[in-house]
């Protein structure tokens, strides 16, 4: 099982990066529409602002179907690791970055199919593909579980739950770094509004971002909750301020923030784009400061 598990996470990858290569050919034959558009030829622009040419609904197509050979590859390799190991992919930094990518890759390919963005994926699938590829320089050995992690069901849960998180936050910050570049482009360009590069409206992209946020927020705000159960489980308190403990409280305020800005006061557009991507930088800071920082979270066994 753990080969087959090791020769899914491969599939996943390569299907990952073949979909990424379809995705840019899609992009880029909307950029060549637009231009088409505005040179007055025959094009399609869809109600969420994307315009499309002759081959673009085709290439989209095959990147889809490459997407949810990725995510079904990945999902294989992480059953036939967690049927070899005998617990979920939570031992390591491996399993977990596995478990991670999967979260993206799972996520972006609901946002896809629930709002129409492909363009989403110029973000979102090289960061999951990063992850594999982290993954893949790190061992990958089974070993026996350490005491802490010995709670099988309820640590389960706990990835299960910030990994949709942090899946849901990668989407968010990829559709805040789309709405970002637009605006890059139009200053670049000495233009007055963005468009025009067969890329999705300003407003359609911010309201994705917070749907976003609002799947993610609940589930992160959950991954907490369990990892103070199992904190007092394991080391007798529910709450230590380790440093992974204390960044995914500030990974939490800051998308509280997000929320309570939005609703509350409104805040829309670059402002709130910024404050995505500063989540999703809190995001991966949670992820990995275990390695940089030590902590009760120290089991990946790179410290």
């Amino acid at each position: 099982m753990e080969k087959l598990s090791g020769y899914a996470f491969i599939a996943a990858m390569l299907s990952t990066a073949l979909a990424t290569i379809f995705y840019v050919a899609y992009a880029l034959s909307g950029l060549r529409a637009a231009r088409m558009q505005t040179a007055g030829m025959p094009t399609t622009t869809t109600v969420t602002g994307f315009t499309s040419g002759p081959r673009t609904a085709a290439i989209g197509r095959y990147a889809t179907m490459l997407g949810w050979l990725a995510v079904f590859a990945l999902l294989f390799s992480l059953v036939f690791r967690t049927i070899a190991t005998g617990h979920g992919p939570f031992a390591n930094m491996y399993e977990f970055s596995a478990a991670f990518a999967f979260g993206i890759l799972t996520a972006y390919m609901w946002f896809e199919r629930r709002y129409h963005q492909r363009i989403l994926a110029l973000v979102a699938l090289p960061v999951a593909f990063a992850m594999m590829v982290y993954a893949m320089t790190i061992p990958a050995t089974i070993e026996p579980l350490v005491p802490a992690l010995q709670n099988n069901l309820l640590l389960t849960v706990h990835v299960a739950v910030a990994i949709v998180a942090y899946g849901s936050f990668a989407i968010a910050f990829a559709s805040a770094a789309l709405y970002l570049i637009q605006l890059f482009i139009a200053w670049v360009g000495n233009r007055p509004e963005p468009g025009g590069w067969g890329l999705p409206r300003l407003d359609v992209l911010d309201d994705i971002g917070y749907r976003a946020v609002i799947v993610g927020f609940p589930f992160l705000t959950l991954t907490i909750i369990l990892g103070a159960i199992w904190a007092n489980t394991a080391w007798g308190t529910y709450w230590s301020w380790d440093p992974k403990e204390t960044a995914s409280l500030v990974t939490w305020f800051i998308y509280g923030s997000y929320l309570h800005a939005r609703v509350m006061r409104g805040w829309r557009g670059k402002r709130a784009a910024m404050l995505l991507v500063l989540g999703f930088a809190a995001t991966l800071f949670t992820y990995f400061g275990n390695l940089f920082f030590g902590g009760l979270h120290s089991y990946s066994g790179l410290n």
